[in-house]
């Protein structure tokens, strides 16, 4: 008998056909949107690094650093000022009702708080 030339060389194993399996698949999309003049700038970018689009978005994603806006002391600092801010408020309201000589020792002590929570933020920016 006749023996297929597929079969002399696999010696009996079946020969898968078609493109190897990767290892690692992509398989989950992510969609951005962007305008125009942005896609221009991304392509321009990935141009020069002679990368496609899709490669050099996925490797800046995976390089970059991004950092928080302010830090965590920061946000605590902005939340004081916050319930300054509501009590001096208050303290208006209250001004208005019975004079402003009968809350001036509160004003004060918040004026002074306030400054002192201005200076720390200040130095914080050098």
């Amino acid at each position: 008998m006749k023996k297929l030339a597929k079969e002399k060389e696999t010696d009996g194993k079946t020969r898968r056909r078609g493109r190897p399996k990767k290892a690692i698949t992509r398989s989950v999309s992510l969609v951005v949107r962007i305008t125009p003049t942005e896609r221009l700038a991304i392509a321009g970018k990935a141009r020069n690094a002679s990368m496609r689009i899709s490669d050099w978005f996925r490797q800046s994603a995976k390089t970059s650093v991004i950092r928080p806006r302010l830090s965590t002391e920061e946000t605590g600092y902005l939340r004081t000022l916050s319930g300054m801010a509501n009590n001096l408020n208050q303290l208006t309201k209250l001004a208005h009702k019975g004079g402003l000589l009968s809350l001036m020792g509160s004003l004060r002590s918040l004026l002074n708080e306030v400054e002192r929570l201005m200076e720390r933020i200040g130095k914080d920016d050098s």
